[in-house]
């Protein structure tokens, strides 16, 4: 308790200095805002609320399991609010309604893929992820094939993923901070990365859990709110906006129709198939279903998180378009100018200069603290992910052989939390001047062909080996990460060469199929021992998977 409430005092300490210091801009980085005072309250007010819930988490973390998933004694509601607050970032918020309020319908086709991924999560996957599995999904690959390969790949398949998302977590936080509070941006970084380790080195997936609870409680009311009072100048009346939005926007009626966005059909569907089937792999998200106490709770979790989604995905369509209207058309909030002989402007910021515009300074105020909150969440539960690969797939389960005392794998847990805060700090402040919408894409891509081929087939298919599996990840992983490397998007635009050799910017057509085809040719053709005796064990893991006898047990907080 004693280094908790320094390090608290130490962040106040920081928070005060950091407000009283305004670095230079950044060249050719939008202008920076006056200071906003409500935002700073607010803000300032969800750090010691979640300082208090650290504070209040770190009395109740006394085993792995408490560190890992919060004992298992998390209900279906709150692991869904949290599940939903885990995956609705930044980026959903101030990206999503930028792209509506640029493309309109297609931004909405780009938000189904994103939801697509929960019905697989749904209807294949969350009662068998809680009956399996203990602390990460590896548990499952790992459950009859060989324990040490099996996680070695697994975990370094999650840190890649989980490396690639902080970046731009880490980047689009300190851009916002910047932007909305006037703080230089190498300290936005350092603030946000110190906030993390705290909350996840003392507080666990206890602290992380009601941190996530209550940042989408926060941005289902500011996101609404805001909605709400955008919507009524149109009388509430949803064909009154679009023809509104229709007569003012550069695209004119074509606006309200799909196709310009991605008009490449392959990148199109590779889009979707990475942003589908990457949900169903992302670490972060797979790591919530061990907090709940049995599969019926998994379940739900998973039907309350899609609710909410889907619910926030609309309120953010309907901001979208208002925003055409009121934002666009209001010189007060132009970046870009005149566009197509059309005034509109706002860009990626809408979502606060409509929150302005309908709320005043104290809407602002409260959608930055919002904004704020999100990235904290997402970057913690991404930090914890890592850091739980880290210490209990590396450190416990391969280097230890499963004989890891519990104290010393919280230890290695907390060391890794602190490091990889580190490394997103430098990664964030390394990364700052470049575009880096690219590695979001490439997490979904790793995370769908790395992944969710391994973990899909080693609950479904009989015949999957450890042959077969690790062929599988690693070939995914690399395939995934070497699909973008050689794609415009970096190759050309970041390593400054002339020509991409990957002509397609999404890899997921590419390597997940890829990843599935390696896995059934090396399985098939493993005829070991081993091979023979990991097929027969399946058995077992289906009895398991289907009744849950035998999965850990969970005790309440």
């Amino acid at each position: 308790m004693r280094y908790l409430t320094q390090l608290f005092n130490t962040l106040g300490l920081f928070a005060l200095s950091a407000m009283a210091y305004a670095g230079p801009p950044v060249e050719g980085a939008l202008e920076k805002q006056p200071t906003n005072w409500h935002a700073i309250i607010m803000f300032c007010l969800f750090v010691a609320l979640s300082m208090g819930i650290t504070y209040w988490a770190s009395s109740r973390t006394k085993s792995t399991a408490d560190f890992y998933t919060a004992g298992g004694g998390i209900t279906g509601r709150q692991n869904g609010l949290a599940i939903a607050g885990d995956y609705m970032s930044a980026a959903t918020l101030l990206g999503l309604t930028a792209l509506v309020y640029g493309s309109g319908f297609d931004g909405y086709l780009y938000m189904l893929s994103f939801f697509a991924g929960w019905p697989v999560i749904l209807f294949m996957m969350a009662e068998r992820l809680r009956n399996l599995g203990r602390f990460t999904f590896s548990d499952i690959t790992a459950f009859r094939l060989d324990e040490g390969s099996v996680r070695t790949m697994a975990a370094i398949s999650s840190l890649t993923v989980v490396c690639f998302y902080l970046i731009a977590q880490m980047v689009g936080a300190g851009q916002l901070i910047k932007l909305l509070f006037g703080l230089d941006y190498n300290i936005a970084i350092i603030g946000v990365g110190i906030l993390m380790m705290v909350y996840v080195t003392f507080g666990g997936m206890v602290a992380t859990t009601w941190v996530q609870i209550i940042k989408a409680c926060m941005l289902l009311t500011g996101g609404t709110l805001a909605m709400l009072l955008a919507f009524s100048q149109f009388g509430f009346s949803f064909t009154t906006l679009m023809e509104k939005a229709t007569s003012v926007h550069k695209l004119g009626l074509k606006l309200m129709t799909p196709g310009g966005l991605l008009a490449d059909p392959i990148n199109a569907i590779s889009l979707g198939l990475g942003l589908m089937f990457g949900t169903a792999g992302l670490p972060h998200i797979l790591m919530r279903f061990f907090t709940v106490t049995d599969a019926k709770e998994a379940r739900k979790s998973v039907l309350y998180a899609s609710g909410i989604v889907a619910y926030f995905f609309n309120v953010i369509f309907i901001m979208g378009l208002c925003a055409i209207i009121i934002v666009g058309q209001n010189p007060d909030f132009f970046e870009g100018g005149v566009i197509g002989g059309k005034l509109i402007g706002g860009g990626n910021m809408v979502a606060m200069h409509l929150a302005k515009a309908v709320g005043g300074d104290m809407l602002l105020g409260f959608m930055a603290a919002v904004a704020f909150a999100t990235i904290l969440a997402v970057v913690s539960g991404l930090a914890l992910a890592g850091a739980s690969a880290i210490s209990h797939d590396l450190y416990s389960r391969v280097i230890m052989k499963g004989k890891a005392t519990e104290a010393a794998e919280i230890r290695v847990s907390k060391l890794a939390t602190i490091c990889l805060g580190i490394v997103a700090i430098i990664l964030g402040i390394l990364f700052e001047k470049q575009n880096v919408a690219f590695m979001v894409g490439l997490a979904f891509g790793v995370a769908a062909a790395g992944n969710f081929p391994v973990l899909i087939l080693s609950m479904y298919w009989k015949g999957l080996t450890t042959r077969g599996a690790l062929f599988a990840g690693y070939g995914g992983l690399f395939s995934a990460v070497a699909f973008v490397v050689m794609s415009k998007s970096v190759w050309v635009d970041v390593l400054g060469n002339k020509v991409a050799l990957f002509p397609y910017s999404q890899p997921a057509l590419f390597a997940m199929p890829l990843a599935f085809l390696l896995a059934y040719v090396f399985s098939k053709t493993d005829s070991s021992a081993r091979a023979k005796r990991e097929i027969d064990a399946f058995e077992d893991q289906y009895i398991r998977a289907q009744t849950g006898f035998g999965a850990s047990g969970a005790s309440k907080h």
